[in-house]
């Protein structure tokens, strides 16, 4: 072996002196020694320094180190492996070498050799020196280990190191590390800017208990702590937070819990995260999800978990939950007639008026549209329930103003009453909405309670409406006309088209039973295109048989009126048929002409600028304002047949229906009545200068060839024909003056 080649001398002398004193077995011993250290990784050695340091001995490891045999490392009186150091480490190595000598102290050196084939290492050299017996030479022992390895896989830790503190440090998630009694222990930059502090060390240094200076509630720390102990983790961990400045926030934590070799936890560390306005946007889709988007209020579907909850607390209590639903009266006349926006500002208004009228454990909410649901709790009495309901109608109809007018909504309520009337939310809704319609038929503005009767009265609707759709289907409306009588003349002078449904089991069904219906559901606009047409076109085939021409009065509906099509219908009517707008009449009653009447103004004056008559039906029965009425383009009243029946029994009516004929005149207006049905009346009326008249003293509403046949009757009797003769007998006496036209007859 090397080592042994370069000793042998100095091995051979010390063996023949300890062979002289010792005996034989020292050589064995020093034999294992040669061999173990040969048999060490890295290279021991022994060498002297002075000025300079040169190598005496080396062993058998050498090689694999440097890549060089011992011969060459102790080739030019041992300093060859000088050679192979880096030339910057040399004065290092110097230095730290004479300062340890010089302490007399063990040394450890690291630096970079370049081995046999240019490869570099990186070495640790370890030793101590004693001085030499002679001048200022020291002796040197020590062995030289490469740690090229350990030094890339420190450099790897550093690396490692240093990476995940620039993590640490710049991740945007806030991270941290806090003991199992609340304190931090380690925080970085984001946490500290999440939680409101400058610096990681200030919120360390300001808060000494998470539990109650951070979370605003302090249970939700105990929970978090209860996971730990549990799982060992916590995943999306949402709580509130109190900011430095006392704003709150609301965070996001994972974490984990993380124990010693001996299973004794050590702390908690885990990312936090700012989810407020995840949170905030999350409860916004949840209030969106569960509220009305134009009041603000519960929506169906909070509304029936409300009122689950009520019935239950109801059961426990033995109490009552009382469910109003609430339908404003002719809302959609008011939203086609001042738009949407304006309608959503009256439903707002109704909702805070609602609000108003209730306790803070009562629940108001919308159904959509115009309908609203009252959940009232622990009323047990009906008077309770009608002081609440009573309120509620009042406050509603309070004026409201629009576009500088003051306006007013009634409404209709129905009541249903848990658990008498129902004992799920479907069934207390459906009584309810049965209860509303009946205040409905009560004239609206009032509430009704429901009882098993109305239930029975709804599903005749349902029937009804669905009749309804049918006829509209299968085309099985038909007109019949009511012919109009001149009192001057004494001869049929106009007719009314009036609509019927010929329904195959319940045979001609009266407007009374379906206009209203027809009205709610949209229909209307498409039943009163079609009444227009097919008025029209049986007008102009009288006019094309010979007979004497006549307008022919239609009724119009409140929505038709506030349609914008409505010109563009009329025009369309008569331009199909090829009548002239001279012999068209449009019948209004007075609640729709003043509802909007400046608006109205202007629709009836297009109307006329057509050509065609208008004329005002069922006067007296609503309310007016002659400063309007002046203005409107109307040329005809009619008195409506309540007025017109009581003619002889009430002299109130008598006082009426002169004012309104004394009215008519004086504006220029053809005065018609209605209903007219005895001879008394018909006197009436002529004495009174009353223009015209229809009724069933007359004749009822005729099919159109009855109609025909009645005005060929009445054109082949001559020009002195005069159906008051027949009808009035006081006419054949001479008590009456008439026209020259009846009087020579």
């Amino acid at each position: 072996m090397a080592i042994s080649r370069r000793l042998g001398s100095a091995t051979t002398r010390s063996r023949a002196r300890t062979s002289n004193s010792s005996g034989p077995s020292v050589r064995p011993v020093r034999q294992s020694l040669t061999a173990l250290v040969d048999a060490l990784d890295g290279m021991v050695y022994r060498c002297k320094t002075g000025e300079a340091r040169y190598f005496e001995s080396v062993s058998a490891g050498c090689a694999g180190l440097t890549g060089y045999s011992a011969a060459k490392l102790l080739s030019r009186r041992g300093t060859f492996y000088n050679s192979l150091i880096y030339t910057d480490d040399r004065a290092r190595i110097t230095a730290e070498l004479s300062q340890a000598l010089a302490a007399t102290r063990r040394f450890s050196i690291e630096y970079r050799i370049t081995s046999r084939g240019g490869a570099v290492k990186w070495v640790r050299e370890r030793g101590a020196g004693r001085h030499a017996a002679r001048g200022s030479e020291w002796i040197i022992e020590g062995i030289v280990e490469d740690v090229t390895t350990q030094r890339a896989a420190f450099r790897a830790l550093q690396e490692s190191e240093l990476r995940f503190r620039g993590l640490f440090e710049n991740a945007t998630e806030g991270i941290f590390q806090t003991s199992p009694a609340g304190v931090y222990i380690n925080v970085n930059r984001a946490l500290a800017r999440i939680y409101g502090y400058d610096t990681p060390e200030e919120i360390i240094a300001a808060v000494a208990d998470i539990q109650n200076q951070l979370y605003v509630d302090p249970a939700r720390r105990v929970e978090f702590v209860t996971l730990m102990r549990a799982d060992g983790v916590v995943t999306n961990f949402v709580s509130e937070i109190r900011r430095r400045d006392g704003d709150r926030i609301w965070i996001s934590e994972n974490a984990r819990a993380v124990y010693d070799a001996a299973d004794s936890l050590l702390f908690y560390e885990g990312t936090v995260e700012d989810v407020t306005e995840t949170k905030l946007n999350q409860e916004k889709l949840e209030y969106l999800a569960n509220h009305d988007a134009v009041t603000g209020l519960p929506n169906r579907l909070l509304m029936n978990d409300r009122l689950r909850q009520m019935m239950l607390q109801a059961q426990r209590n033995e109490s009552v939950v009382a469910v109003a639903l609430i339908d404003l009266d002719h809302f959609k006349l008011i939203n086609d007639t001042f738009g949407h926006n304006q309608g959503d500002q009256l439903l707002q208004t109704v909702a805070r008026r609602m609000q108003a009228c209730l306790r803070e454990t009562d629940t108001v909410a919308r159904l959509g549209g115009d309908e609203f649901v009252l959940l009232l709790s622990g009323e047990g009495r009906g008077e309770a329930l009608s002081q609440v309901t009573q309120r509620v109608l009042k406050a509603i109809a309070l004026p409201w103003r629009i576009e500088q007018r003051e306006l007013s909504v009634s409404c209709s309520i129905g009541v249903s009453v848990f658990p008498r009337d129902g004992r799920d939310v479907q069934t207390l809704l459906k009584n309810s909405d049965t209860a509303m319609y009946k205040a409905k038929e009560f004239g609206r503005n009032n509430f009704q309670f429901y009882s098993s009767e109305m239930n029975a009265a709804i599903s005749e609707r349902l029937e009804l409406q669905n009749a309804l759709h049918h006829a509209v289907e299968a085309e099985q409306f038909v007109l019949l006309y009511q012919p109009k009588v001149d009192l001057v003349t004494g001869r049929v002078a106009g007719m009314e088209a009036l609509l019927r449904i010929n329904d195959e089991e319940r045979g001609l069904l009266l407007p009374q039973n379906f206009i209203r219906v027809a009205e709610e559901t949209g229909l209307i606009t498409t039943i009163g295109e079609w009444v227009m047409r097919e008025a029209c076109r049986f007008n102009k085939s009288l006019q094309v048989r010979g007979l004497p021409p006549m307008r022919v009065a239609i009724n119009l509906s409140a929505r038709q009126l506030m349609r914008n099509e409505l010109l563009r219908t009329v025009e369309l009517a008569l331009h199909d048929t090829e009548l002239a707008a001279e012999y068209l009449e449009l019948e209004l009653t007075e609640s729709m002409v003043m509802h909007d009447p400046e608006e109205v103004i202007a629709m009836l004056n297009q109307l006329k600028d057509l050509g065609l008559k208008l004329s005002i039906d069922d006067f007296g029965t609503g309310y007016s304002s002659l400063s309007y009425l002046k203005r409107f383009p109307v040329g005809s009243l009619k008195i409506d047949q309540s007025f017109v029946r009581e003619l002889g029994q009430e002299d109130n009516a008598a006082a009426i229906v002169k004012a309104i004929i004394s009215l008519g005149h004086s504006l220029d207006m053809h005065v018609i009545a209605e209903g007219v049905e005895t001879a008394e009346q018909l006197t009436f009326l002529i004495e009174n200068n009353c223009d015209a008249m229809q009724g069933y003293l007359f004749s009822r509403p005729l099919s159109a060839d009855d109609f025909i046949a009645l005005l060929e009757r009445e054109s082949s009797r001559g020009d002195g024909y005069s159906i008051l003769r027949q009808l009035c007998p006081p006419l054949d006496q001479g008590n009456l003056e008439f026209g020259s036209d009846i009087s020579g007859s």
